[in-house]
């Protein structure tokens, strides 16, 4: 079998110093591709700034580059297109791939700045049969994918209750609450209700962010969950408890201090710590392991870890909390709107959050 053509859409450059402003993350998933020599080849790139699409090159060996990614779709023959660009372009460039018949794109998360773009791309995808995945690689984290499978398990008894605490819903919480589906095997959610304050201005690659929130689910399962943001969410509890009919399971902050997880049993005398091989919430290897899972379902036929399946149903999550605080009322899903709450509370001045501390 020949090997999959590879191009990427926004390069960006490294940073000195990766922040919300930009992570470079075409490099991650370009070294994700590398460890793949059997199966990808990068043939292509894009980015609006010329220098920085023929940096990407040189170091990767890519042929071709552009500065309209447009002309690329159109000139290369693409079986998988990269999209690491901030998330307003998402829907535009996932939607542009599936037109030219791109037979998979794998894109940086969240989704997109609105639910009305995120339910487009699910039907344009669909229309189209492309495969599109989006990079929740902390899926692939040996301590979560360990924690699902002691639920599974059945050591803490039936699912019931999740909590997580993470710094915002929207940007570090759209990992933390695709989580909460994994763990709770893709569930989607019945009915969210939440509150969130915005009194100062805060941005992830140009999305704003609520500064604190309480966010309440229940899942068609009956498994509810309870999801917190803010700065200080750390001195609540460790990110995710797992509550079961007989037991928790806890995934913890970090390895120092630990334990990064443990779980416990009506008929256990104490917490059993596992071992979790050195990683964490954040690494290593997890981009990796997720575009090596996106090119094996190209490969094979499959659905990745990854599919937009999987991933619009904690992105409803989110839009749906910021909509219930906008109409102070419980939303029951599917959720009926096509804005971003957030975006449209503070053009609206409903919000009007201060100006960031310099």
């Amino acid at each position: 079998m020949s090997k999959f053509k590879v191009g990427f859409i926004g390069t960006g450059r490294v940073p000195e110093k990766p922040s919300v402003l930009g992570y470079a993350m075409a490099y991650r998933h370009a070294e994700a591709y590398k460890a793949l020599p059997d199966d990808c080849e990068m043939v292509a790139c894009a980015d609006i700034v010329e220098e920085n699409a023929q940096a990407f090159a040189a170091r990767y060996g890519i042929a071709h580059t552009y500065t309209d990614y447009h002309q690329m779709l159109q000139n290369e023959e693409l079986d998988i297109v990269s999209i690491c660009t901030w998330p307003k372009l998402h829907a535009e460039m996932t939607i542009a791939c599936c037109l030219a018949g791109v037979p998979a794109v794998h894109c940086e998360k969240p989704i997109a700045l609105t639910w009305g773009e995120a339910r487009k791309m699910v039907h344009i995808a669909a229309q189209y049969g492309t495969r599109v995945t989006f990079n929740h690689q902390r899926r692939f984290g040996f301590p979560l994918r360990q924690a699902r499978e002691i639920v599974r398990s059945g050591a803490i008894g039936p699912l019931t209750h999740m909590e997580a605490r993470v710094g915002d819903l929207y940007d570090g919480g759209t990992h933390w609450i695709d989580l909460l589906s994994m763990f709770n095997e893709e569930t989607p959610a019945e009915w969210v209700i939440g509150q969130i304050d915005v009194r100062q201005e805060k941005l992830a690659f140009g999305a704003p962010l609520e500064n604190q929130a309480i966010c309440h689910v229940k899942y068609r399962n009956g498994v509810t969950a309870l999801i917190m943001t803010g700065s200080e969410v750390q001195s609540f509890g460790p990110p995710f408890r797992l509550q079961g009919t007989r037991g928790v399971v806890e995934v913890g902050w970090g390895l120092n201090p630990g334990p990064m997880l443990r779980y416990r049993s009506d008929d256990m005398p104490a917490w059993e710590v596992v071992d979790t091989q050195g990683e964490h919430l954040h690494g290593p290897g997890y981009i990796e392991r997720a575009i090596a899972d996106v090119v094996n379902a190209l490969k094979t036929g499959g659905e990745s870890e990854l599919s937009i399946r999987r991933a619009i149903n904690g992105t409803e999550i989110i839009f749906a909390c910021y909509e219930s605080s906008r109409r102070r009322a419980r939303i029951d899903l599917p959720l009926d709107i096509d804005d971003s709450p957030i975006v449209s509370m503070i053009a609206s001045g409903d919000l009007r959050p201060a100006p960031p501390r310099a």
